[in-house]
């Protein structure tokens, strides 16, 4: 089943969390779902899953409101917010009453237990949990149904490295066999290595939507070495095209690619000494995005001005 959000708008008084958002997340492949601290992810999330009520616009899953499954926890699995079971239940417990719920089996709690990896401390309370262990949890009520659809919120917060492998290991294979499969994390380069589409929102409204290899690609830079970089900048100029020089004799173009800037170069008889095409990392292209939709930034992180002298210097 996949999920559709069309036109989706979710307005607190005249503050916009979600503006006319619309994307699809298909299945038999993982999604991820990015945008920086209060872009309106968890609320995107939480109106697919009826949490949230739309102002307009619609949300659906396999082109029914969640609301209107059959049975919701046989069909979407979701791990929105890890901390919401009762803490003096014990494991176990916890995913019985859950399990009673929609008539499933003792044996399908036993079998998430272990697949969780949470079966040695299955009754222990929660409250004595630690954060990865209620992340484990949190995904064993997700996985308890068996379902198609999978939505998860920051799923690998608090797990180990061991935890992370695990669970990057379990949504690929969830996906291989035709799921769907569509989580958020704050953790780009383990999000470039699970998932195959990113939807990129920023101010509640969608950035970017595209194959991961496409998203990345969009920008590539080639860095050229040249003694005429002054020169080369003005012969390659055009609307599209950006150059930047390091001081160092190279000159990082974006906008062409290494065998145009090559011809172009021979045309006006310039030396080049190196032309290398530098594919950028998905937190490159996230970061290039999502520059202008960050709404809370520390003043010690902003960049250096473009000839990155001292800023102090320009006071």
């Amino acid at each position: 089943m996949s999920i559709e959000v069309s036109n989706l708008t979710k307005r607190y008084g005249s503050t916009y969390a979600v503006k006319d958002a619309s994307f699809q997340v298909q299945p038999g492949q993982v999604t991820g779902f990015l945008g920086p601290n209060g872009a309106g992810k968890s609320t995107t999330m939480r109106a697919i899953v009826g949490l949230d009520h739309p102002t307009s616009g619609s949300a659906t899953i396999g082109g029914r409101t969640y609301a209107k499954l059959r049975a919701p926890l046989r069909e979407v699995g979701a791990l929105l917010d890890a901390k919401s079971a009762h803490k003096s239940r014990t494991a176990r417990n916890h995913l019985r009453t859950v399990a009673a719920t929609c008539g499933i089996s003792r044996r399908r709690v036993d079998e998430v237990l272990d697949l969780a990896g949470l079966t040695s401390v299955a009754n222990k309370r929660l409250g004595g949990f630690s954060l990865g262990m209620g992340q484990r949890l949190g995904l064993a009520v997700a996985l308890l149904g068996d379902p198609h659809t999978l939505i998860l919120d920051e799923p690998v917060n608090g797990l180990d490295p061991d935890g992370v492998t695990w669970i990057r290991n379990l949504l690929r294979e969830l996906a291989d066999e035709g799921r769907t499969v569509f989580l958020s994390s704050h953790l780009l380069g383990e999000m470039s290595l699970i998932a195959d589409h990113i939807v990129v929102i920023g101010k509640g409204e969608i950035l970017a939507d595209a194959p991961v290899s496409e998203f990345v690609q969009a920008g590539d830079l080639v860095r050229v070495k040249t003694p005429d970089a002054g020169r080369l900048a003005q012969v390659l100029a055009a609307p599209n095209v950006t150059t930047k020089y390091d001081g160092s004799g190279y000159l990082d173009v974006e906008g062409l690619t290494a065998e145009q800037i090559a011809t172009t170069a021979a045309g006006a008889g310039l030396v080049l000494f190196e032309v290398t095409p530098i594919q950028r990392s998905l937190e490159d292209a996230y970061r290039d995005l999502t520059r202008e939709s960050v709404q809370y930034q520390s003043e010690h992180t902003s960049a250096l001005p473009t000839d990155a002298s001292d800023p102090r210097e320009q006071r």
